[in-house]
């Protein structure tokens, strides 16, 4: 085995990702605090060629020193928007087509694995703020919730972590 260098892994320039299909597939952060996280979320998303991030409330927006730091470039080249309202994102969304779906330890919530068997042609998924998770009124609007089964003493992952494995997920789940 020998590591690939840069050069070698055939990945698209800024300008092809651009223009590239893209996984009908919308990240909206609720809340999020920590330019840090978000940054993680543009660089998971053009990583995954996912349609577009939604950042609201309190999320820092690029430019952003933080943001800037863990996106590596990727807020130049993933498609975001802000709204001021979680709410009213999810509002113009449904009224677009798209199944809402926020990641969230609640009754009735259903295992990340069993997914595929629950997803619409068009999803958001709402990723809520590192304390307070995504709030009550975004969930109450949600089509479903979705929740990574865990094993041992903590309850959740950090927010970029779980945004890792749930979009991973999504997009395998999309591609085959």
């Amino acid at each position: 085995m020998k590591k690939l260098k840069l050069e070698e892994l055939g990945r698209l320039t800024p300008g092809e990702y651009r223009d590239s299909e893209k996984l009908p597939v919308i990240v909206v952060l609720d809340n999020i605090r920590s330019g840090m996280n978000v940054g993680s979320f543009f660089r998971t998303c053009d990583a995954l060629g996912l349609q577009e991030i939604i950042l609201t409330g309190i999320c820092p927006q690029p430019p952003h020193k933080e943001v800037n730091k863990t996106a590596i470039g990727a807020d130049n080249t993933v498609d975001w928007s802000y709204h001021e309202s979680t709410l009213d994102a999810i509002n113009v969304l449904k009224s677009k087509g798209f199944q809402i779906i926020s990641v969230e330890q609640v009754t009735n919530s259903i295992p990340l694995t069993k997914v595929k068997e629950n997803l619409s042609e068009r999803v958001a998924i709402v990723f809520g703020n590192e304390v307070e998770g995504v709030a009550e009124e975004v969930i109450n609007a949600s089509d479903l919730c979705v929740e990574i089964e865990q094993f041992g003493t903590k309850h959740s992952f950090n927010v970029a972590v779980c945004g890792g494995i749930v979009l991973y997920t999504l997009s395998t789940t999309f591609r085959n």
